[in-house]
């Protein structure tokens, strides 16, 4: 009797002997962790310290100052402030050297260093380990394989499906404006882009610019790039288990599905159309084979054919590289050049005097827009298509001034930064300040208006100064193609909208030649203006993208000769 009526008290004690075991454990792990952090916050003081930076707060890093400034806003003044190179803190335990110098640059870029691993694993649900995110002999077997897909002679007749895609978006172009003028062109460009790279990458059959399908990939991409960056940026997100039970773990996940469902069908119709009998022995007996049709015929060192896991991965690779990025620098060298309404009417001038009415623009047409090309460079420099790269030392390294920093840091290239550093480029803009006597408060605001006939594209309030007096200071974007002359001289490493180095964008000339034809033939078919009301605000979301979308209105030419009836 008496040992039954205790064994309730002896099963209790032995259960709260068990949670305080389990307490002590976890304090103790809770402990080591805290200490393991401490000492890593130490080593990166200790590494960064010949750097400079801003003060941050020692858990948030400088998390508020980007937040409330704007993310390349306060990059710029960083630019004006540290010479070369700062440190930007993440968080506590996360910090980075900001670098836009080009004799950094070169050093960083000329060696083999991996990219960053804590910043492109998350893209690896997405994209999968392909050519952007393999390292070492993997890579180079993947670029070795992958070269001949961007051979001159494949190049050559995809300038005629590069135009076809691009007459499509104008011709939808004048429908719409024939309602209203102002259009966000963005979004169009982006389909534009997709359609050109799945002819010419993928072998792609028919127009995906009118195809619903095509625009969810849109959209996926456009979320995925979103959600990546937010992620990046939260201490809390970091761990895989963690962030796959978020909400926005789940839209990631959701988005990837929808990504990988487009490129899945790409292979999967390329796979079934080489089954058809003629059809590989066609393949087989051309002289160069376009990117999907190496892979799928690809062969590595050992024999074997590419998994269907790495061909994939390459698919998805090329399908967000080959279009998101040239719809980011196409949108926004129409943008600089409506701005800049003198060198815009330059441009087509010369277009018109090299392509008349457009009707067929080649392979050697491209060579002879000298000053087209030079406004294009000009706007990459201004809004290049990808603001930032990332690298982990993997050795030690020390720079020209004599600083150095230990292996495992982490670098943050920054090119916009280069692009806007007035150390590198005299002149990238300039800033021009107006006081007013007001009684009332003041925010932040675009404020479009034009200086001796050029658009003033932001306005930035000054705070803390006499409460009753208004302080603007106006940011001036100066666009001077001139930079870009024949013989004009510059660092190998002040202008790099293809990232340098061994491992620069493979599909670079590829690019170029889409800008040059989509500038061309939109040039040739409408005048450009700013749309006042809505100012674009770039910000960097894995490529340069605008918060409000880039707005332009659009005058349809009536003829080749430049007289315009505005629709």
């Amino acid at each position: 009797m008496s040992v039954s009526a205790l064994s309730p008290s002896r099963a209790l004690g032995g259960v709260s002997g068990l949670l305080q075991v389990v307490s002590l454990l976890g304090l103790v792990l809770l402990l080591i962790k805290a200490a393991q952090l401490y000492l890593r916050r130490q080593w990166l003081l200790k590494a960064l310290h010949h750097f400079p930076s801003p003060p941050s707060h020692w858990f948030c890093g400088h998390k508020w100052e980007y937040q409330e400034e704007g993310e390349l806003p306060h990059l710029l003044k960083r630019v004006e402030k540290y010479p070369r190179a700062c440190v930007r803190w993440m968080w506590g335990t996360r910090a980075l050297l900001l670098v836009y110098d080009p004799d950094y640059m070169k050093m960083v870029l000329g060696r083999s260093d991996p990219k960053a691993h804590v910043t492109y694993r998350c893209l690896k649900p997405w994209i999968g380990t392909g050519l952007l995110l393999l390292e070492g002999q993997t890579w180079f077997q993947h670029r070795r394989m992958l070269t001949p897909a961007f051979h001159y002679d494949i190049l050559k007749p995809y300038v005629g499906i590069m135009a076809d895609s691009v007459r499509v978006m104008l011709d939808k172009w004048e429908e719409l404006v024939s309602q209203d003028s102002h259009l966000e062109i963005f979004g169009h460009v982006s389909l534009m882009t997709l359609d050109t790279i799945m002819k010419c990458a993928f072998s792609q059959q028919g127009s995906v610019q009118t195809d619903r399908n095509s625009q969810s990939y849109i959209q996926a991409i456009r979320d995925l790039s979103h959600l990546i960056v937010s992620r990046l940026r939260n201490a809390f997100h970091q761990n895989d288990l963690i962030y796959r039970l978020t909400p926005e773990g789940h839209w990631n996940h959701r988005a990837c599905q929808l990504a990988h469902q487009h490129t899945d069908a790409v292979i999967k119709e390329r796979k079934a159309r080489l089954q058809k009998e003629g059809e590989l022995e066609k393949v087989r007996s051309r002289r160069h084979l376009d990117f999907l049709d190496i892979l799928l015929f690809a062969r590595m060192e050992n024999g074997s054919s590419l998994s269907d896991e790495d061909l994939r991965a390459e698919v998805d690779t090329f399908m967000f590289e080959g279009h998101d990025t040239t719809a980011s620098g196409i949108s926004w060298i129409l943008y600089a050049l409506a701005s800049h309404p003198e060198h815009q009417q330059r441009c087509r001038e010369e277009i018109q005097s090299l392509l008349a009415d457009g009707a067929s623009i080649t392979w050697d047409h491209l060579d002879q827009m000298p000053y087209t090309t030079m406004c294009i460079k000009e706007a990459m420099r201004l809004y290049p298509p990808v603001p930032v790269i990332s690298r982990e030392l993997s050795k030690p390294i020390t720079f020209p001034d004599g600083r150095s920093l230990p292996a495992g840091i982490l670098v943050s290239l920054s090119i916009y930064g280069l692009h806007h550093n007035p150390k590198v480029w005299p002149n990238p803009e300039v800033r021009w300040t107006w006081e007013e006597e007001m009684g009332c408060s003041l925010d932040t605001k675009p404020f479009p208006c034009s200086l001796s006939g050029i658009l003033i594209p932001q306005c930035i309030h000054v705070r803390g100064l006499t409460p009753n007096v208004l302080t603007l200071v106006l940011s001036l974007q100066v666009f001077d193609p001139t930079r870009f002359a024949p013989g004009s001289t510059r660092h190998s490493h002040a202008f790099l909208p293809f990232s340098g180095g061994s491992r620069n964008c493979i599909g670079k000339q590829f690019a170029m030649n889409e800008l040059k034809v989509a500038v061309a033939l939109t040039l040739l078919r409408f005048e450009l203006s700013p749309d006042p009301s809505r100012v674009p605000v770039p910000t960097p979301i894995m490529v340069l993208r605008s918060k409000n979308g880039i707005h332009l209105q659009l005058r349809k030419l009536s003829d080749p000769g430049g007289d315009k009836d505005k629709l």
